[in-house]
């Protein structure tokens, strides 16, 4: 059982993010396809942020102590497989919105729970969480390019179907998962990880440099398509990103360990600032394939930083800290921002993406004080 742990969990990961590889890219344009302007769009994705951000700690402290987790994340899945099928049948913005309310409030807690119980069983069984987790973003590869193909020649509304799809894959792989609580002994309430410096320091920090990715998550698909570039080019371009992700998930772990939580969050922001400067400046392809190699930076070496703060912390405490994270310091700026996103970009254009640099910029001298409180 020990040695099949690390291909349950990566199987978990690899089925979840097809569905976000299917959506992210192109679930905008599915709600253009419906008739929505910018503002519409930007309303619906933020609504869904902000329902996330208050099921998934909800979740995720009633979560803490269970004695077997995964029935929680395997309720989740199942229920996302259901509702995620609104955005193809819904009509009209109010029927969207709801939708998309009903979905975020079933898939909230599937990627922090998910994160919780793979990082316990790392603890547990002995294998490299990001090695498991490059799974997850392997598949969103595959996904982004799948969906570019499937939206030339089946339509744009084909991606939401194939996403259904993959959280139905994503419940029969988390009922293979071993019986293994996301932690044991939990208490102190839903506030407990705030007593822990470095908790509390790397909410900020996560916010600016994860919330930064609002306005090419929310957009970066119609601008580029706006400049001339293909679905499927499009799905490249995601794909690409994230391919880089995996080569550091994979090959990182040296870099992550010397590095340590501070100074890759550190260079997380300084990529921001580049990233965000090269994509408001111009659409010339070679500088989008550029800007997207800076994903994994921007991205991943943010996302291994908290989950090394978060690792540190107490094993009773994983659900609630996994999900307090996912909400108040990556849910809470990504759904303020991805608000914004809208106006900023329909007044601003491709120009919006410097107001990204300069969160990325306030983020470098907080990665200071999350070195402080790590000592």
């Amino acid at each position: 059982m020990t040695a099949g742990v690390p291909a349950r969990f990566a199987l978990v990961f690899a089925a979840q993010f097809v569905a976000p590889g299917m959506l992210l890219p192109f679930l905008p344009a599915v709600l253009a396809g419906h008739g929505l302007g910018a503002t519409e769009i930007a309303t619906v994705l933020a609504a869904a942020s902000a329902v996330r951000l208050v099921a998934a700690p909800a979740v995720g402290r009633g979560t803490d102590g269970w004695a077997d987790a995964r029935g929680v994340l395997l309720l989740a899945a199942a229920g996302a497989t259901c509702t995620v099928t609104g955005y193809a049948l819904g009509q009209g913005f109010a029927a969207l919105l709801l939708h998309a309310l009903l979905h975020a409030l079933v898939t909230a807690p599937v990627m922090p729970l998910s994160d919780a119980l793979a990082v316990s069983a790392s603890r547990h069984f002995g294998f490299d969480y990001g090695r498991v987790r490059s799974a997850g973003s392997a598949s969103f590869i595959l996904a982004a390019v799948g969906a570019g193909l499937a939206v030339q020649t089946l339509g744009v509304t084909s991606v939401i179907w194939l996403a259904a799809a993959a959280y139905a894959c994503t419940a029969l792989a988390v009922a293979r998962l071993p019986r293994l609580a996301a932690g044991r002994g939990g208490g102190g309430g839903l506030a407990a990880p705030f007593a822990d410096a470095a908790f509390r320091r790397l909410l900020p920090l996560s916010a600016l440099v994860q919330g930064s990715h609002a306005l090419v998550y929310g957009f970066g698909t119609l601008h580029w398509q706006a400049a001339g570039h293909s679905p499927a080019m499009v799905g490249l371009l995601w794909a690409e990103g994230v391919m880089a992700e995996v080569v550091l998930f994979l090959c990182g772990g040296r870099l992550v360990a010397r590095l340590g939580p501070a100074r890759l969050a550190a260079l997380a922001a300084g990529a921001g600032v580049l990233r965000w400067g090269l994509l408001a400046e111009t659409t010339w392809l070679p500088a989008l394939a550029l800007a997207q190699l800076l994903h994994a930076l921007t991205f991943g070496a943010m996302h291994l930083a908290a989950m090394r703060v978060l690792g540190a912390l107490p094993p009773g405490q994983a659900a609630r800290a996994q999900t307090l994270h996912a909400s108040l310091g990556v849910g809470l700026a990504s759904g303020v921002l991805t608000f914004l996103a809208g106006p900023l970009y329909a007044a601003w254009g491709g120009a919006g993406f410097w107001a990204m640099a300069a969160l990325c910029a306030l983020a470098l001298p907080l990665s200071l004080r999350l070195q402080a409180a790590l000592r």
